[in-house]
């Protein structure tokens, strides 16, 4: 599914869906985009869809290939990021990359969850800093809502590109679709607004596995504000964007087995051409 179109004013409720995921308007040469590359490296080393490391090579070849200016990562370990950052900063010499790490909380210990390597265990977010951006902050939380079965909490983290825009990321919890679509409503409804500035400028990225499948019960619609927009993979992996931002395209890759999703590639339009 993706819903396609502008909605910046938010003059309807909703925008149209197009499921070929290229909006029907005409592209101009003035159009500002930004490539966000979703991926759940499942790099724990504990999952069976573990593949020694080699999701962390798949991600950085993806950088390589398709330049997103956007990273968001799943089940990472800490040094993951710090690889994927080199990545990204070879694929823009030009530019600098910011980046952002959170681990899940283990509930029993009230200490980061760790991969099998003894790294800190989370969700990561990358961003090509634009000359033009006046700072980058960085912000991170544990849901208040989790499932009491299961000991992994869930979290999110954000890169504010001050003037720019906030680009986070989140895993919501894959043990109950209930509490999943919970931790989404929170973090689009509770987090989310408190990073938008009152002129509607520093607009919203979120990408991440929501663990909410397009067509379930509940699906990943039901926790969409008014005036946002999304796009996934065809399974649990989403991109959201706020009011004012656009989506484009989106394309869903195969990860050649290295984890147990594709990634997701989505064109966000940043302003209207």
């Amino acid at each position: 599914m993706v819903s396609v179109g502008w909605l910046a004013g938010c003059t309807a409720e909703r925008v149209a869906t197009n499921p070929s995921g290229v909006t029907p308007a005409a592209i101009g040469s003035g159009e500002k985009t930004v490539a966000v590359l979703q991926m759940n490296l499942c790099n724990s080393g504990r999952a069976s869809c573990y593949s020694q490391g080699r999701a962390v090579s798949m991600a950085a070849a993806l950088i390589h290939r398709h330049r997103p200016e956007i990273v968001s990562l799943n089940e990472a370990c800490r040094d993951d990021v710090l690889v994927l950052k080199q990545a990204m900063s070879t694929a823009f010499p030009a530019g600098s990359v910011a980046s952002a790490f959170k681990s899940a909380e283990d509930r029993p210990s009230r200490a980061p969850v760790r991969c099998q390597n003894g790294q800190e265990f989370g969700n990561g977010i990358l961003a090509v800093v634009p000359s033009s951006a006046h700072g980058v902050r960085s912000s991170s939380g544990v849901y208040p809502v989790q499932d009491l079965n299961d000991p992994e909490e869930r979290a999110w983290v954000c890169l504010d590109l001050v003037t720019q825009f906030t680009a986070c990321s989140t895993h919501t919890a894959s043990t109950s679709a209930t509490i999943a679509l919970a931790q989404c409503q929170y973090v689009l409804n509770s987090t989310m607004p408190l990073m938008l500035r009152p002129d509607g400028s520093d607009p919203i990225i979120l990408a991440g596995d929501l663990n909410l499948r397009t067509g379930g019960s509940p699906s990943p619609d039901s926790c969409l504000p008014r005036c946002y927009a999304r796009t996934d993979d065809g399974g649990v992996q989403t991109v959201v964007v706020g009011p004012g931002l656009g989506i484009r395209s989106h394309s869903a890759i195969d990860t050649r087995g290295t984890t147990d999703h594709p990634a997701l590639l989505v064109q966000v339009m940043l302003s209207r051409p």
